[in-house]
């Protein structure tokens, strides 16, 4: 399957090193099929007058043999986890991947009144069940990066 990948240069080979540890799922290459999604997130960089590329891979459809982690909506698991993540105390090496719904802005308002104590987790998860998951990818292993995943192309938006 087609993936994208947003950045500020173009990355040919990627790493889990150059990730910070406090995202949506904890360290890891991130991408996902979607490509709007992609080229939304790369105006960021555009916005601090940086380049900004869409790097477009190959993902291996078959992930048998892969520790995977999916979540298919915005539920208690998902909450749970990703406040993990964000906290930095997610299990690391746990997974080869994780793949579940982005916090765009709507949703990381959400979870950041909730992450924030602002929120009770009742009112966080009815919220939550109202959105449609923008899937993501987290490739957390090298592994999995150089056997699963192959560079296409980068493009300069």
């Amino acid at each position: 399957m087609k993936v994208y990948h947003a950045s500020n240069m173009r990355v040919e080979c990627p790493d889990t090193s150059h990730s910070r540890r406090e995202l949506d799922f904890g360290r890891g290459f991130y991408v996902t099929t979607i490509r709007q999604q992609a080229e939304k997130y790369a105006w960021r960089f555009m916005r601090r007058g940086e380049q900004a590329w869409l790097n477009v891979y190959e993902l291996d459809d078959d992930l048998a043999g892969w520790a995977v982690r999916c979540f298919d909506s915005y539920d208690e698991e998902w909450l749970d986890f990703v406040i993990r993540c964000r906290k930095g105390v997610a299990e690391d090496g746990d997974y080869d991947m994780v793949v579940g719904g982005i916090a765009d802005d709507k949703v990381f308002e959400t979870v950041d009144l909730f992450f924030a104590g602002l929120l009770p987790r009742e009112e966080a998860l009815r919220r939550l069940a109202f959105e449609k998951p923008n899937i993501q990818y987290c490739i957390c292993s090298d592994a999995m990066l150089k056997e699963s995943l192959t560079f296409i192309e980068a493009i300069r938006l």
